[in-house]
């Protein structure tokens, strides 16, 4: 579930709404696409979403910086990106 959320998202910038809040959204693919860095930070707020998510033998890996992992997960699940 993880990993499909992470495909959705663009590489590069983009922004999307989570919340009733406007968020600009980093991704970088690392690794020949195996692992992912995304950054997520509320505009015009204090918020923000950070993780590194590796795709391993044995499955993925979801390392959320320093926050909960369900943060991480709730924040792909529903966040909707914006549409030029």
């Amino acid at each position: 579930m993880v990993f499909k959320a992470i495909s959705k998202l663009p590489e590069g910038y983009s922004e999307g709404t989570y919340r009733n809040r406007s968020y600009g959204i980093t991704k970088e693919i690392f690794n020949g696409g195996k692992s992912f860095k995304v950054y997520g930070k509320e505009l015009g707020g204090s918020d923000f979403i950070s993780l590194n998510y590796y795709c391993t033998a044995s499955g993925g890996l979801l390392k959320p910086c320093e926050m909960s992992k369900e943060k991480v997960v709730t924040f792909l699940r529903n966040v909707q990106l914006k549409i030029d």
